[in-house]
């Protein structure tokens, strides 16, 4: 069993992927993290693992750029491999001065501007929310890893560089007090409410649209570790 965009066979997933957007990343969090780690897709070079993690099998595999491309994966995974859970981990923009470098962030909802949701099942909601269960398990996850994260809404947005004169800070910032802005995590929250599934998304800040901070893109690759760990304890929490 196949889909154009993925090589696997049914049951090659685990029912937790995690899902960076990039590949190396997933490429690194596989051999870094998990025991016995295979290979179960590359097509187009977005690569999925599945292995294990304190010895129960969990999966990861990168999503791509974007809410069309984590659009298409995320909903082949729920619905053609039966893949139940899908924690997104992924770098963002700081929206807020009390956020650093390295922070890690947990989404209790993503806003966006974009039309997925409602090209795709009619939904206008401009906030989805993520799975509370899954958000719970991470939250535990990292108080038991004695780790800090912040939690609240973020912005999707569909655009990455946009014209000098046109301003949506003030609503993001202002008015919805999004926390920090990436690109995918509504269109998975779309797709898990659509299909019955559990999604979250947890952020680690590369960048800051208040500070001159920012990552490399090494940094981005392989020193998310806290993040990295959290998703693993929280994917194999009962």
């Amino acid at each position: 069993m196949s889909t154009p965009h993925n090589s696997a066979n049914k049951g090659d997933f685990a029912k937790t992927v995690l899902m960076p957007g990039d590949p190396l990343r997933a490429k690194f969090i596989a051999e870094t993290f998990l025991e016995n780690p295979r290979l179960v897709n590359n097509v187009r070079g977005v690569q999925g693992y599945t292995g294990t993690w304190k010895g129960k099998p969990v999966s990861v595999m990168a999503s791509g750029m974007g809410m069309p491309s984590i659009g298409i994966y995320s909903y082949e995974l729920f619905k053609e491999y039966d893949v139940e859970n899908i924690i997104r981990i992924g770098s963002a923009g700081a929206y807020q001065p009390e956020l650093k470098l390295f922070d890690v962030v947990l989404a209790s909802g993503a806003y966006s501007e974009s039309s997925f949701a409602k090209e795709q099942c009619g939904n206008t909601d401009e906030i989805i929310e993520p799975s509370a269960s899954l958000n719970e398990k991470i939250k535990k996850a990292a108080d038991n890893l004695g780790m800090k994260i912040s939690e609240g809404t973020i912005h999707s947005s569909d655009v990455f560089y946009r014209e000098k004169n046109i301003n949506y800070l003030p609503k993001v910032v202002d008015e919805l007090h999004c926390l920090a802005v990436e690109m995918e995590s509504f269109a998975l929250f779309s797709n898990a409410k659509v299909l019955g599934k559990n999604a979250s998304c947890l952020l680690t800040i590369s960048d800051s649209f208040v500070t001159p901070e920012i990552t490399t893109a090494e940094q981005r690759q392989t020193a998310f570790t806290d993040m990295m760990k959290i998703a693993l304890d929280a994917a194999i929490a009962e």
